[in-house]
């Protein structure tokens, strides 16, 4: 066993763990929390695959945007608890113990009559390989089209959020007639 090894079995116990502990958390916030967590292990085995570049995009974007708009959203609604469970989604635990358990039991059986094989090999990936510069001239050469029609696209939803925005807080402003005559 060699060091990688025994540092992918420590992580992917992190992440399990991590995972575990943003489904079953009862505060919505510690959910984000753990799910950071999972996001930082996640960059952690980009690391490990040689690809730093999206291990740092990994730890900005995700861990850091969108989860920082994640708990945004959760302050500003106020949904820092989970409802408990109704009379409607009573049902909803047991089907999926049931439909969990059937998935254990369907991978067992595949690992039972297959195997596991053998381990593929590492393949050793060229120094340029996922390096900013190597991203950059595939992004802009390759794929130069998608990559300005996704930022008119959020170009487009920023202007539409701030336009819905003015448009709630003008209605809020406005006095409303009296009913009573």
């Amino acid at each position: 066993m060699n060091v990688q090894f025994v540092l992918f079995v420590a992580l992917s116990a992190i992440a399990v763990v991590a995972a575990s502990g943003m489904l079953l958390s009862s505060s919505a916030i510690y959910s984000a929390l753990f799910l950071v967590i999972n996001f930082l292990v996640v960059a952690i085995f980009y690391l490990l695959l040689g690809a730093p570049f999206i291990a740092m995009v990994q730890v900005t974007v995700y861990a850091g945007a969108i989860m920082v708009l994640f708990l945004f959203v959760i302050m500003i609604l106020g949904a820092e608890k989970t409802r408990q469970p109704t009379h409607a989604q009573r049902w909803q635990q047991p089907l999926s113990l049931l439909l969990g358990l059937v998935l254990l039991v369907l991978a067992g059986y595949v690992i039972m009559t297959h195997g596991l094989g053998d381990l593929p090999r590492v393949l050793e990936n060229p120094t340029s390989y996922g390096s900013p510069a190597a991203i950059g001239r595939v992004l802009f050469q390759s794929y130069l089209l998608p990559f300005e029609l996704t930022s008119l696209l959020l170009l487009v939803a920023m202007v539409g959020a701030v336009v819905l925005t003015g448009v709630a807080e003008r209605r809020r402003r406005r006095p409303r007639p009296s009913r009573r005559l």
